[in-house]
Order: C-alpha cells, then sequence, then structure tokens
C-alpha cells in the first residue's frame, strides 16, 4: 500500500507542477520520467500533443553505452543524447518539467547532461 501512495503522491506533484510549466512550439517541454531501473526524457509541443524527440536507457543506440555505468551517469548521457537529437530538429530552448520527482540525484544529472549537450532551460 505504501508503494501506491508515493505514486500518487508524485502524481499529485506532477500535477502542480504541470499547472505552470506548458510546452508551447517555440518553447517545448521536457519531461522527465524515472523507473527503478531506466530514465526517459521527452520533448513535446503541448499545443499539437506531439512528442518531438525523445530518449531513455532503454533506446537501441544507448542501451549498449549503458551497460555498467551508474544510475546518474547513464541519466547525463541520456540528457546529452536528447540534447542532440534536439538540437538537430532545431529546438534550443526547452521549459524542464521534472515529473513531480525532486530535483536531485538522476533527473539533476539528465538536466545537467542536456544543458551540456546545448539545451537552454
Amino acid at each position: 500500500m505504501a508503494n501506491k501512495s508515493r505514486s500518487i503522491a508524485r502524481e499529485r506533484r506532477h500535477a502542480r507542477v504541470r499547472k505552470s510549466v506548458v510546452g508551447a512550439p517555440s518553447r517545448p517541454r521536457l519531461s522527465v520520467f524515472k523507473s527503478i531501473s531506466g530514465i526517459y526524457a521527452q520533448v513535446i509541443d503541448d499545443y499539437e500533443g506531439n512528442t518531438l524527440t525523445s530518449a531513455s536507457t532503454v533506446d537501441r543506440e544507448l542501451r549498449e553505452q549503458v551497460k555498467g555505468m551508474k544510475k546518474t551517469e547513464q541519466a547525463r548521457l541520456v540528457g546529452k543524447a536528447l540534447a542532440e537529437r534536439a538540437l538537430s530538429k532545431g529546438i534550443k530552448a526547452v521549459v524542464f518539467d521534472r515529473g513531480g520527482f525532486r530535483y536531485t540525484g538522476r533527473v539533476k544529472a539528465l538536466a545537467d547532461g542536456a544543458r551540456e549537450g546545448g539545451l537552454q532551460f
């Protein structure tokens, strides 16, 4: 039961954050989700409801690279890959949506990786 209330609490926090964080075509939303084993990030245009680009630890290209790395290192690599893909589609600036997770550890590492890759937020 404790696990269920934890996920519900995260969903509540995420809903609270999403009230003010909206991805426009000029500045899409970088959304983060983390599970026990992986981390997932996508750049979303909320007006159209489209995912513009995404990256995760289960991507074909990244799966082999992340083997044997610590989870924070994996998150940084996912952030860099996402930034690379976004820049190739002409996306330079995004708004960051931490998905109800605390801005520490893997979430922060992903954000730092995306900044290193050239995204602005």
